[in-house]
């Protein structure tokens, strides 16, 4: 820790960070430096490859099908990258994945209101957000994006999800992929400062992502009104926790529990800048997305359902951080309140309508999630910029 870089744009949050918890700020800058040697590696490897080949060898890996003749050809990184993957840490307990499993079909749509509104929004605040503005994709492909995080969310949360070779478990590592291609393509370019930015798609910056998917969105349910024991709480955050290490989040900063994922948010958010353009940018695309996500897309009712999102945003999140990503200054006075009423009835309806809740949030998660018509597929962006990349 003596020969820590603390890249310059979280000097000053690093210095407030330290004055509250040292342990968890070193942590924290230390990871922004981090990057994920297994999967970078496997990305510069395969870099001369056919994209065809390469395919083949990580949907062999995917299947467990590491001892065929094809999969022995494949390069040395690929073989050990899922050498890695085929064994579980020591702390995985599948079963005890059952109660968060169960809570997350019982507060579906409580979980995706959430996510949109609450943790997607802290998150791209964080300089996690110049990545994504970077690639362009959440504005050029912003719903394909966000239908792609509900899928590997959804899957995740399946029974058996997490599963070797099941689809939550190829789900989270195909994102550790993606983000290392990600980061490859960011390094290539001249359009980063190390020094002020650190490592894109750093550590640091997964180790908060995870965090927050799993504790700071579990914070924003019980203000909606979610109905969660403390077996389910803390299954949940096993769930992610596993998902996490799927993504190739180093146990240096992967949390054991939601108190230690609670505190490494709050420590990041200390350390982090204050939001940016691209913060401002990448949080309205995102509300503005979310209708169409919904099949909204009359401009009127499409405007009219984003201020709505945005007031129980502006609620979840607080004022401080809705005024610095530049959100309508509105009055959110009884706007959760009234969000809460409303899912109960619709709950109640629903039992008397499409069969039951249960039924009802089951498809809620699949139409707003992206399944491909020939299943998961394994191809990476092949350039920098959405809208020159091959579709994937």
């Amino acid at each position: 820790m003596k020969s820590l870089i603390v890249p310059t744009s979280y000097k000053e949050g690093y210095a407030k960070a330290l004055e509250d918890n040292p342990e968890v700020a070193r942590k924290y800058i230390a990871h922004t430096s981090i990057g994920d040697p297994l999967a970078d590696t496997l990305i510069r490897d395969v870099e001369s490859l056919d994209p065809r080949q390469y395919q083949k060898y990580i949907r062999l890996g995917m299947r467990g099908a590491t001892d065929t003749a094809e999969f022995k050809t494949a390069p040395q990184s690929i073989k050990k990258f899922f050498e890695f993957n085929e064994h579980s840490p020591e702390w995985l307990d599948l079963q005890a994945l059952k109660p968060g499993v169960k809570m997350f079909h019982k507060n579906t749509r409580l979980i995706l209101a959430g996510m949109v509104g609450g943790v997607l929004v802290e998150g791209f605040s964080t300089n996690i957000a110049k990545s994504f503005f970077l690639t362009g994709r959440i504005m050029d492909k912003g719903i394909r994006r966000l239908q792609q995080n509900n899928r590997q969310m959804l899957e995740v949360f399946m029974p058996h999800g997490l599963l070797k070779y099941n689809d939550g478990w190829v789900l989270s590592i195909r994102i550790r992929l993606i983000h290392a291609k990600i980061r490859f393509l960011i390094e290539q370019s001249d359009e980063w400062d190390q020094s002020e930015l650190g490592l894109p798609i750093s550590s640091a910056n997964l180790g908060f992502a995870v965090a927050s998917f799993s504790a700071r969105l579990l914070y924003f349910l019980d203000k909606l009104g979610g109905n969660i024991t403390q077996e389910e709480r803390a299954s949940f955050m096993q769930g992610w926790r596993y998902s996490g290490y799927l993504m190739g989040v180093p146990e240096s900063i992967l949390y054991t529990n939601e108190k230690e994922a609670l505190e490494l948010n709050r420590i990041a958010r200390i350390c982090e800048p204050p939001p940016s353009m691209e913060s401002i940018a990448m949080a309205s695309s995102l509300i503005n997305s979310a209708p169409l996500l919904a099949g909204i897309s009359e401009p009127k009712n499409r405007r009219e359902l984003s201020g709505y999102i945005s007031k129980i945003s502006r609620a979840l999140i607080g004022d401080k951080l809705a005024d610095a990503l530049n959100y309508d200054k509105v009055s959110t006075f009884g706007v959760i309140w009234r969000f809460k009423l409303l899912n109960k009835i619709e709950r109640f309806f629903s039992i008397f309508s499409r069969g039951n809740n249960k039924t009802t949030n089951m498809m809620t998660a699949l139409e707003v999630s992206m399944y491909e018509e020939k299943g998961i597929t394994y191809g990476l962006p092949d350039n920098l910029y959405s809208e020159k990349s091959s579709k994937w």
